[in-house]
């Protein structure tokens, strides 16, 4: 009798592990390839998130039409959801849900999101000059905690391609970023307000920041990342809003940017209105490829002239370190150093930089100000040149 109890509950057990794949083309939910499944990935995540067992949510290979997603917890259980389709935003912005999202997760703990999928924002706002911009991102992640995104896709973002808040240990790996060199604001990954996020092992290529970091980005790792072409790597902007949280504890190391506009920069606007934080940044065996502005920080960032230049940056960056970053410069600048008078900067350190210069502008060179960094097998020509301070 004991045995047939045993193969009873195994049986039992078996049919609820198969009924937790909630795959959107089955009968009960009814998507079809090259159709909208708006509806069908709605109701396929309802019933995944409400499950008390792990549950997986599918969207096969093929080609699917979505107006928008916005996937909400928290659920039962940990959640998978295996894209290995195609997922089409609407080429015309209007038809979406939400104007500044296509696809997000909110709330959610213990969520993998993988399968070689593509997010496919459509994006074609750079062939046409007069396109109306949109603020959707292509994957947005609103507090989400202890969770992997991983061999996924994100292609033609109409904004931001993955925006992270508010989240808690969520690591990318294996991810592919791709947009033309002039789509506007399409960043790779921006990161704000969240802590021990992990970028590794991913290829990014965009017409802005390949990563970057928003204020209350906290124990932040990216290594091995690909970038170019975009705007580089950046801590920032910060300082344009009242009452930013710190930037702290932020590292890059074995990455590689080619024919980026800047490489590895701190961003902070003048005329703060308030005090802000960036500390314990450390870039470390970072190679670089014909970039333009290689170490860059900037506390006099202002584009499009949006702000008052005379008055000077209220935030501190102190504790950052640029070691082994060895390369090729696009300008004769390769090391610019430009802190705050205001609060200059403190303890900045510069090992092992190796930058050479090709072109005819001039001859390589750096330039500091209101900065007093430590150097270690630092040329001449790129410690600092010329500083005022």
């Amino acid at each position: 009798m004991a045995g047939w109890i045993f193969v009873f509950f195994l049986l039992v057990s078996i049919a609820k592990v198969q009924s937790s794949v909630f795959d959107v083309t089955s009968a009960a939910y009814g998507g079809k390839p090259n159709s909208d499944i708006t509806q069908a990935l709605a109701n396929a995540w309802r019933d995944a998130c409400a499950s008390t067992w792990p549950a997986k949510v599918v969207i096969p290979q093929g080609t699917y039409y979505t107006r928008g997603a916005i996937l909400q917890g928290p659920c039962k259980a940990p959640i998978d959801v295996q894209v290995q389709g195609n997922l089409k935003a609407p080429l015309d912005s209007k038809y979406l849900t939400k104007q500044d999202s296509w696809v997000g997760f909110q709330y959610v703990d213990r969520l993998t999101l993988y399968g070689g999928g593509t997010f496919d924002g459509q994006n074609n706002c750079y062939k046409n000059k007069y396109c109306k911009t949109t603020q959707a991102v292509n994957l947005r992640l609103d507090f989400v905690s202890n969770s992997m995104i991983r061999d996924i896709t994100s292609l033609d973002s109409k904004n931001f391609h993955i925006n992270v808040l508010g989240c808690r240990n969520v690591t990318f790996q294996y991810v592919t970023i791709t947009a033309p060199e002039d789509s506007i604001n399409t960043d790779g990954i921006h990161i704000g307000r969240s802590f021990g996020i992990t970028i590794d092992h991913t290829t990014i290529g965009t017409g802005d920041d390949c990563i970057s970091l928003g204020d209350g980005s906290q124990q932040i790792i990216v290594t091995n990342v690909t970038c170019g072409p975009g705007h580089g790597i950046s801590i920032g902007s910060l300082g344009k809003y009242q009452s930013e949280d710190p930037v702290a504890g932020v590292l890059v190391k074995n990455c590689t940017l080619t024919n980026t506009q800047n490489g590895l920069r701190i961003k902070t606007w003048p005329g703060s209105p308030g005090f802000g934080i960036a500390t314990h940044i450390h870039f470390q065996d970072i190679a670089m490829v014909n970039v333009g502005n290689p170490i860059f920080i900037d506390q006099q960032y202002c584009p499009y002239s949006q702000c008052a230049q005379k008055a000077p940056s209220t935030v501190q960056i102190s504790g950052v370190t640029f070691a082994n970053i060895k390369g090729t410069s696009a300008t004769p600048v390769a090391v610019q150093l430009m802190c705050s008078r205001k609060l200059p900067c403190q303890n900045v350190w510069l090992e092992d930089i190796d930058i050479n210069y090709n072109g005819d502008k001039g001859l390589l060179t750096s330039q500091c100000a209101y900065v007093k960094p430590q150097f270690t097998r630092v040329a001449n020509p790129l410690a600092c040149a010329t500083n005022p301070f």
